[in-house]
C-alpha cells in the first residue's frame, strides 16, 4: 500500500517568500509607527512611495494623498527646482521652509539618504523631517537682544586661552574703600572655636 504525502502547504512551499514579506510588514509598521515624519522617494520617478503616520500628522497630507506626488508638490509649493538640488545633494541635511496642505509655513530640517539595491543602483531616497520652530524663535529673539543692547562698551576681545586680552577695554569698576562700609570687624576664629 502507497503512503501518499500530505500536500504542502503554502507556509511550506515558499518558507523563504512568506518570511521576506513577513519581515517587510515588520518594517512597513516600524516605520510607520517612528515618531518623526518620513517619507521615500522613487529614485527614478522622484516621487512619493510612502509616508508614515507622523508625515501625515505634520503636513496634513494622508498616505493616499502623497502616493505619486513629488516632493515639490507636497511640501515646497511647487518650487521643482528647489527638490533637485535637494535630492542631487545626498546625503544631507538642508534647513527649509516648507508648507502644510492647509497652508501653514514650516521652519524645518530636511535630512536624506539614499537606500540602493543589491547591484549598487540608487533605488529610493528617505526623507527625515524636523521641526525647527522652536529654534528660529530663539535665533530671532537673541537677534533683537543683540540689537537692542549696546554691547560695544562691555565686549571683551578673548586671546585663545579664554583670558582677556591685555589690550581690550575693561569696563570700570569702582569699590568701595571698606572704611565706608561701616561694617563691623570681628577678629577671625578658627574653625575648631565654633
Amino acid at each position: 500500500m502507497a503512503i501518499t504525502q500530505p500536500k504542502p502547504t503554502r507556509l511550506q512551499a515558499a518558507p523563504a517568500l512568506f518570511q521576506l514579506l513577513a519581515d517587510s510588514a515588520l518594517s512597513r509598521a516600524a516605520l510607520n509607527a517612528c515618531g518623526v515624519p518620513l517619507a521615500l522617494l522613487d529614485a527614478d520617478k522622484r516621487k512619493v512611495t510612502y509616508v508614515n503616520a507622523a508625515f501625515a500628522a505634520y503636513f496634513g497630507f494622508g498616505e493616499a494623498e502623497a502616493l505619486g506626488k513629488s516632493l515639490a508638490a507636497l511640501v515646497l509649493r511647487g518650487d521643482e527646482a528647489l527638490a533637485q538640488r535637494v535630492l542631487a545633494d545626498c546625503p544631507s541635511a538642508w534647513p527649509l521652509t516648507a508648507w502644510r496642505k492647509d497652508g501653514a509655513e514650516l521652519q524645518l530640517q530636511l535630512s536624506l539618504s539614499g537606500v540602493r539595491g543589491a547591484d549598487g543602483r540608487l533605488t529610493h531616497w528617505v526623507l527625515t523631517f524636523s521641526d525647527r520652530a522652536e529654534i528660529e524663535r530663539l535665533r530671532a529673539e537673541l537677534e533683537s537682544m543683540k540689537s537692542s543692547l549696546s554691547l560695544g562698551s562691555l565686549a571683551l576681545r578673548l586671546e585663545p586661552a579664554g583670558q582677556p586680552a591685555r589690550s581690550a577695554q575693561q569696563p570700570r569698576v569702582e569699590i568701595t574703600p571698606a572704611d565706608e562700609l561701616h561694617a563691623e570687624r570681628q577678629p577671625a576664629r578658627a574653625l575648631h572655636q565654633r
